[in-house]
């Protein structure tokens, strides 16, 4: 529902009191704000699939610290490309309404992005991944392949310094690697609960990102080895 309909509904309460009451919801893990509102995580969940409606609402503060600090290193006017991850959906609710270029296989985030009027959004077709709410493809390279990058700008479900940088499915873990190898600068989102995790697929290294951005619970010992490596880590 939009910030106007709630306020039909309740004509009697406030737009500040309904905006508290929106951000006291989405701390209880019942709604997601959006930009003029606010949807339903049972609604979220019959749209978009329970596992990527469940992940929206795992770790979200650290998701949203991270997505604010991704944001404060996007330039105007820069082309980059955006994954699908719901920390991804979160940058995109953060990221101010300023001309820019996003090529993203995000499902959620192209319909966050829409919301906005600058931004020109190009969303990558392909074969749904119900878990993380994108599309990937072999295809994709054709699409792409005259297409230039400034930064990617993408996340991981899963990190270990034996496996690296890992996801659930094969196909975006080979789109992946293809856009990391197109852009000029890599950005990689993680929060701290990924660390020591697996997933079957990898699709980078550290030495395939140039900075990692994280939430303030990073052990020390993680960071000291990604920035061994020149990585900044923010």
């Amino acid at each position: 529902m939009s910030l106007e309909e709630l306020a039909e509904c309740f004509p009697d309460v406030s737009d500040m009191t309904l905006r508290r009451d929106l951000v006291e919801l989405e701390n209880e893990n019942k709604v997601i704000r959006v930009r003029g509102g606010a949807m339903s995580v049972l609604e979220v969940q019959k749209r978009s699939g329970e596992a990527y409606a469940q992940k929206s609402t795992i770790n979200t503060d650290a998701k949203k610290i991270i997505a604010k600090k991704a944001v404060s290193l996007i330039d105007e006017g820069v082309s980059l490309f955006l994954d699908g991850g719901t920390t991804a959906m979160y940058m995109a609710k953060e990221l101010p309404d300023q001309p820019c270029h996003i090529f993203t296989n995000g499902i959620a985030v192209a319909e966050e992005l829409a919301h906005k009027k600058q931004p020109e959004v190009v969303l990558v077709g392909g074969s749904l991944i119900k878990e993380n709410l994108s599309t990937a493809s072999p295809y994709t390279r054709v699409f792409l392949e005259n297409t230039n990058f400034e930064l990617a700008i993408i996340s991981a479900s899963a990190f270990s310094f034996e496996q690296g940088f890992s996801c659930i499915s094969q196909v975006e873990a080979d789109l992946l690697k293809f856009i990391l190898a197109r852009a000029k600068m890599v950005y990689m989102m993680l929060d701290s609960s990924k660390i020591g995790k697996i997933m079957p697929y990898t699709f980078a290294t550290p030495e395939d990102i140039d900075v990692l951005i994280t939430d303030d619970n990073l052990p020390a010992q993680v960071k000291s080895s990604f920035e061994s490596k020149n990585i900044v880590v923010i």
